[in-house]
């Protein structure tokens, strides 16, 4: 049987400084600046607290993340969290890399999706796609992972990213810490684009889940957090935690955390087929499954806005 498929040769693209934008730099939020409401719950407390003693023992803190942490303006306060010491890792998947990638060299990013669908111009930037898979491409042949890929692009031609200084995965490279991303081919806008090559989004995305893996598998004492990432992250998470241990990482005295706008109510019942809390997988792979064996895991219903400020004010003010 012959099976047909799209040529994308003749995908028409646009130029992304006809656009508007959602998010721009001048709407960034800056730590120190915000006057954010704190949270007095003794739980989130605890996490805090959990926090500061991993990184006074040396152990990771990895972020893992939607791409609405970026949509949220929320850059600075994780490129803070960086420089601080108080993250060790970041992870997150295709979308939260391109909005990163569109404020370095456009200082802004996210457009309107309901009025560009309607042409088929939804993600058909010519810059972003262009410019983000000429990086992944390169990086495939010399053996970089994805988000290093980025950086690196992003170091080589600093004329092209006058806001790089606000961009998680580059301040990420020159701070010496991981930046992973894994992708679902297809989900992506530069997917759409003439010269993406899948194979290459799939070699330096497979670096970066074995980066993430060696995280993970010297997490012991260490904390996982989880904003807004309901599939990749919580999957990733799962699979590079099981890894960890079937080769013999004791990876068991972890603290790990969910922040989500869902309220799971008591989110250690144990859970039926029949109910759909089952089937949110960062209940299961975040805050239950993982610490079966030990440690602590919480969930917290709160937006991005208030959980990450309250987190980088709170760590700087206690440790």
């Amino acid at each position: 049987m012959e099976y047909k498929q799209l040529d994308f040769k003749n995908i028409k693209t646009y130029s992304v400084k006809e656009r508007i934008n959602l998010v721009r730099i001048d709407t960034l939020m800056t730590p120190g600046k915000e006057d954010i409401k704190a949270i007095d719950d003794n739980d989130f407390s605890n996490l805090v607290d959990a926090v500061i003693k991993a990184r006074k023992a040396g152990a990771p803190v990895i972020l893992s993340m939607g791409a609405h942490v970026i949509k949220n303006c929320l850059s600075r306060y994780l490129i803070e969290m960086m420089k601080e010491g108080i993250i060790t890792h970041i992870s997150g998947n295709g979308a939260g890399s391109i909005h990163d990638f569109e404020l370095a060299f456009n200082g802004g990013t996210s457009e309107d999706v309901p009025t560009a669908i309607e042409d088929g111009s939804f993600g058909m930037w010519e810059e972003t796609g262009k410019w983000m898979n000429e990086a992944i491409n390169k990086g495939a042949e010399i053996g970089l992972g994805y988000g290093e890929s980025l950086a690196v692009f992003i170091d080589q031609n600093p004329e092209l990213f006058p806001y790089k200084e606000d961009c998680v995965l580059y301040q990420a490279y020159k701070n010496n810490v991981m930046a992973t991303y894994h992708i679902a081919l297809g989900t992506d806008i530069i997917h759409q684009h003439p010269t993406c090559k899948m194979g290459a989004i799939g070699v330096t995305s497979g670096i970066d889940f074995k980066r993430i893996c060696y995280s993970v598998s010297q997490m012991d004492q260490g904390v996982f957090l989880n904003f807004g990432s309901a599939v990749i992250g919580p999957e990733v998470f799962l699979k590079a935690l099981s890894i960890s241990r079937n080769l013999g990482y004791q990876v068991y005295h972890i603290t790990t955390a969910n922040f989500d706008l869902i309220n799971l109510g008591d989110y250690k019942r144990k859970l039926t087929y029949d109910d759909y809390q089952y089937y949110y997988r960062p209940r299961k792979n975040i805050v239950n499954r993982p610490v079966s064996k030990g440690g602590k895991g919480y969930h917290f219903a709160l937006d991005h806005k208030v959980s990450i400020p309250n987190l980088y004010n709170m760590v700087m003010e206690r440790r």
